[in-house]
């Protein structure tokens, strides 16, 4: 199966489950059971499913063909290049290829002088007026083309302009690009590109980034230390013909040999075996070369040669605009399809299925809980109105006297309640803290300052180890803050459950230590800015800036993702007490009504059981309406008989 069928069957299973979310939904507000907590986690479901985005990072040094490739792979449909794949360098500014519904189709180019301004690449995302916008006339392929030529455009600049935009170095003289007979030097026009179109891929949720090479990418630290490591597969191109040369290994260990604990979604394509079509080499002979160069290069990069496949992205092109199945079997195109699809979207699929089963059971049993609250209610109910039969209207009189004192000491209460809830709120405020952005700033502090002393940073990689140390310090202080949360809640809850019949459940804590791993990533995907080979280079202050900024924006992310996981979790606990709150207020009034009913009437008391015998009987059904639905949604579109699939 290629790649592209893969991504079809990925998106028609979160397009069936987002439509059987919105029907989960309906139907739990139709029932009365859409209260606050699971609102959020419905919310939260709908989101991760809907906004669940795939990247795949294309990276190579110059002229290795790596805009070719992604022609090849997900635009051959078009009929001809759609990224600018002709000789010499293309890409000149890392590209993103993606898709929003609230943009019109367009490609998006930030000018490279805004390297001269402290804003990070976020910020500049939210400043949409800053780009030079190109409408995209997505169903003509030529207008297309020529506009997306634009990321291949380049300035020609003094070295003193060269050197405060990062492209020059006097003490890096190997990294520097080559001067012209002018004096100028060549640089990226733009310093990053976005493309919205509604290609089907790029609707069900890829995103595609392609970077450019060595020189642009070192002196970007935002592309490495943050786009890189979100890339769920990296695809490494090297030339068949040569294997990896020393500035592919140096892009290697630089930037992508850290990934390899966190992303384990990493392929090397050989590309361009057609270089090696030999005619006075036998087919077995061109073979054995090929094999020969996938085998050296896994052992140079480290990898198993499974993960190095050799392909010829322009024959494959060709193949496939010609429809020429034997070219396209020679390219080795589909094998390359296939990992893709077999690992990247066969690993994602797994992660997003268990993160939605997981958030599924969650929403099961807190409206299940609430379900089972109600129908306790109304067995107390029922046993209740039975002690009633042939008891004379003294008896009746004094039981609705006896319902109203109850209801009278369970409001009388609420000062307990409040307790828990305040307790609660305190805990919670000082993790709150904890994880804010006032923190944050403060502990990244010192090495902000290391980071902006002029000349060579003397003592930066000290101040840098330590302020990770005190950043995992803190998320290790909030998981343990999170776990005395968690027994307290526990604690409160069982006493309440025992005191007034509740059955509150502290929800799962929120997993505060997998942040420290997500720690662990970013720090070392900065060590190598702080390596002796990049001295000269970090001693410079708007590379140093940048990199702090690039540092700082990642950091956010991650603390921003604890802190609505922690959120999540408060709502769904007090949600739960609210819920059981609202139920026993409404057991009260309800009581007090079936009373008052059959006080006035004799025939009240057996018609007050029996509707109350059919309430007991629709929750039941409710019950198994909702283990049904929920079921529904852990059900994958490959796992779904073909009648269920299309009804």
């Amino acid at each position: 199966m290629s790649f592209n069928q893969d991504f079809d069957q990925h998106g028609a299973w979160r397009k069936q489950f987002a439509l059987r979310l919105r029907l989960l939904s309906e139907w739990l507000a139709d029932h009365d059971l859409m209260d606050p907590g699971v609102r959020d986690r419905l919310e939260q479901l709908q989101a991760q499913v809907k906004n669940d985005k795939i990247m795949v990072a294309f990276v190579a040094e110059f002229s290795r063909g790596k805009s070719e490739l992604i022609n090849a792979v997900f635009f051959a449909g078009y009929g001809r290049r759609i990224m600018p794949a002709s000789a010499g360098r293309t890409t000149m500014c890392p590209t993103e290829l993606g898709f929003d519904a609230e943009v019109p189709p367009c490609l998006r180019l930030l000018p490279i002088e805004t390297r001269l301004q402290p804003q990070s690449l976020l910020d500049w995302r939210n400043a949409p007026d800053k780009w030079e916008r190109v409408d995209l006339d997505v169903n003509d392929p030529k207008q297309l083309a020529k506009a997306i030529q634009k990321v291949a455009e380049v300035r020609r600049v003094s070295k003193s302009e060269a050197t405060a935009l990062g492209f020059w170095h006097e003490n890096v003289p190997e990294d520097n690009p080559l001067v012209g007979s002018d004096g100028l030097i060549e640089v990226p026009k733009w310093r990053h590109a976005l493309i919205n179109m509604a290609h089907p891929l790029l609707k069900q949720g890829l995103v595609i980034l392609d970077t450019p090479g060595l020189n642009a990418i070192g002196a970007e630290p935002e592309l490495t230390v943050s786009l890189l490591p979100q890339a769920h597969a990296v695809v490494f191109i090297l030339a068949a013909d040569t294997g990896v040369t020393k500035s592919d290994l140096a892009i290697w260990r630089q930037h992508l040999a850290v990934l390899g604990e966190h992303n384990g979604s990493r392929l090397v394509v050989l590309n361009k075996i057609d270089t090696m079509w030999d005619d006075l080499s036998t087919p077995e002979q061109v073979q054995l070369q090929i094999a020969s160069q996938r085998s050296d290069s896994a052992d140079i990069l480290g990898l198993s040669t499974h993960q190095v496949l050799a392909v010829s992205a322009q024959k494959g092109l060709l193949a496939k605009v010609n429809g020429d199945d034997t070219l396209l079997d020679a390219s080795n195109l589909m094998a390359l399809e296939a990992a893709l699809g077999e690992g990247l979207l066969g690993q994602r699929r797994r992660i997003l299925r268990s993160v939605v089963a997981s958030g599924i059971q969650s929403l099961r049993h807190e409206t299940g809980r609430l379900v089972h609250t109600r129908l306790r209610d109304l067995v107390e109910q029922v046993q209740e109105l039975e002690g009633l039969r042939g008891k004379n209207a003294g008896v009746i009189k004094q039981m609705r006297l006896r319902i109203e004192q109850e209801q009278a000491d369970f409001d009388a209460s609420g000062a307990k309640i409040q307790a828990v809830r305040s307790v609660h709120l305190r805990l919670l405020k000082d993790l709150f803290a904890l994880l804010s952005s006032t923190h944050l700033k403060a502990e990244v502090s010192e090495l902000a300052r290391a980071l902006k002393q002029p000349g060579i940073k003397l003592g930066v990689r000290r101040a840098y180890g330590q302020t990770f140390e005190r950043l995992r310090a803190d998320l290790e202080r909030s998981h343990k803050l999170a776990g005395d949360i968690q027994l307290m809640l526990e604690g409160s809850f069982k006493g309440l459950n025992a005191e007034y019949g509740f059955s509150l459940q502290a929800p799962t804590p929120p997993q505060l230590t997998h942040y420290v791993r997500e720690l662990d990533l970013i720090e070392k995907s900065h060590l190598q800015y702080l390596s002796l080979g990049n001295t000269l280079r970090l001693a410079q202050p708007d590379f140093a800036e940048r990199l702090a900024r690039a540092l700082m924006s990642r950091l956010r992310g991650v603390y921003d993702t604890a802190v609505n996981e922690v959120e999540l979790w408060n709502k769904s606990a007090a949600s739960q007490l609210d819920a059981q709150l609202r139920e026993r207020r409404r057991n009260f009034s309800r009581r007090i009504e079936a009373v008052s009913r059959i006080q006035q009437a004799a025939g009240g008391l057996d018609e007050r059981i029996r509707e109350l015998q059919s309430l007991q009987a629709d929750l039941h059904s409710v019950e198994v309406k909702l283990s049904e639905l929920t079921d529904h949604l852990l059900v994958a579109p490959e796992e779904e008989p073909a009648s269920v699939a299309s009804a």
